[in-house]
């Protein structure tokens, strides 16, 4: 039943995810997979399929509903290193008073998909991933809970990762150790919790009786604490020069810093670029006089690489619309950028090197709002271990 998120797969992907298992947990993330090819993707028939496709799974015992109130804790374990989080629910009221800070600006046809999905199931069907500044206490009481013996227990074929989950013990320890935590910031999941405050200010003003007791003033999350995470880069492709040669690219690039070939181009520190153009690989280091690395947005890789190339040497206006422009997430690798070169589909790439967890909540700390695609965070939340239904 465990299945990627809907936003890190397309449809062909989930298809084959999804082919010969109809207890795939895409067929209510991604239910367009159930529907003919070339459907639009905010038919109305893809949100009555997902939530018919999620009744059927909670009628038939494939999804069991818990008899009370539970919090869990989800490890994920990928090249020998694990993250624990606890699994429950956050309250919409502090996504809206930024007790729940944000660092990416969300896109109004993405909120609107994801709002009617929440209302049409009348659940939250994929977690929201968070993080905040990790306590002590709070390792010794995963340490302690993690003695037992796991839910569930299973390795993903596709990536090799490693899932457990525990049904909490003692909640109210854990209830009484996040009250001294001050804040979450959303890590991934920026349209998933915006969605999720708009269904449940909407739930809210239809229901006359509102008390602010309803399970449609919760959504779920997984907190994780910041030290245990790991970003990984979200690199760049562009499909064409903008009626530029090669040459005249290389030579532009060569004022900002130092340009060389290289058969090493993982950028291993910030402000270094990896570039591959016409099948070789380039290493540019920016000038260090002019970064501004005293302003947590406009020193990112991704700002820099913005404001330096991609707008004023390829063309590229607003990332979040652009069409000459794709990401490609660290995970892929560096010959993902290469076959998507190499085969013609684009012209040019750029590796970048991956941000902090320290530099996401400073500029979330700043009310500021990152470049698209900055953060890649991995190993990805599985969806179908959780649900949180709205009433």
């Amino acid at each position: 039943m465990a299945a990627p998120p809907y936003d890190v797969v397309d449809r062909a992907e989930a298809v084959a995810l999804a082919h010969g298992n109809p207890f795939s947990f895409l067929h209510v993330g991604r239910s367009d997979i159930d529907l003919p090819e070339g459907v639009d993707q905010y038919d109305e028939r893809i949100y009555l399929k997902a939530r018919d496709n999620l009744k059927a799974f909670m009628l038939d015992g494939t999804l069991i509903q818990e008899r009370e109130p539970s919090l869990y804790l989800y490890e994920l374990t990928m090249f020998n290193r694990s993250q624990i989080g606890l699994v429950g629910c956050v309250h919409i009221d502090d996504y809206e008073q930024d007790v729940i800070k944000k660092h990416e600006r969300t896109r109004k046809d993405k909120e609107d998909d994801r709002t009617k999905h929440v209302l049409v199931l009348n659940a939250n069907a994929e977690p929201v991933f968070l993080t905040y500044h990790g306590q002590p206490f709070l390792d010794r009481l995963n340490a302690a809970e993690t003695r037992a013996k796991s839910l569930y227990d299973f390795t993903s074929s596709t990536d090799g990762v490693r899932h457990r989950v525990w049904r909490v013990k003692n909640a109210e320890a854990y209830l009484d150790a996040f009250r001294r935590v001050s804040c979450a910031y959303v890590a991934d999941g920026h349209h998933r919790s915006a969605s999720a405050w708009r269904a449940g200010q909407e739930r809210r003003a239809s229901n006359p009786r509102h008390s602010g007791l309803e399970e449609y003033n919760w959504f779920l999350a997984v907190l994780f604490p910041a030290s245990q995470l790991k970003i990984l880069p979200y690199n760049r492709v562009v499909r064409d020069l903008g009626g530029r040669s090669p040459g005249d690219i290389l030579e532009q690039l060569a004022t900002l810093g130092t340009l060389v070939k290289t058969e090493s181009p993982e950028p291993e520190r910030p402000w270094v670029f990896g570039i591959y153009l016409a099948g070789q690989w380039y290493r540019l280091e920016l000038d260090p006089i002019t970064v501004l690395d005293n302003d947590p947005i406009k020193s990112l890789d991704a700002e820099l690489l913005y404001d330096r190339v991609l707008n004023p040497i390829l063309g590229i206006g607003d990332l979040r619309a652009h069409k000459r422009i794709d990401f490609v997430g660290g995970i892929r690798g560096l010959k993902e950028l290469e076959r998507r070169v190499d085969s013609g589909e684009m012209a040019i790439a750029f590796a970048l090197h991956p941000v902090s967890i320290e530099q996401v909540m400073a500029v979330s700390d700043g009310g500021g709002i990152m470049p698209p695609k900055t953060t890649w965070f991995e190993p990805k939340l599985k969806s179908g271990l959780f649900v949180h239904t709205l009433d």
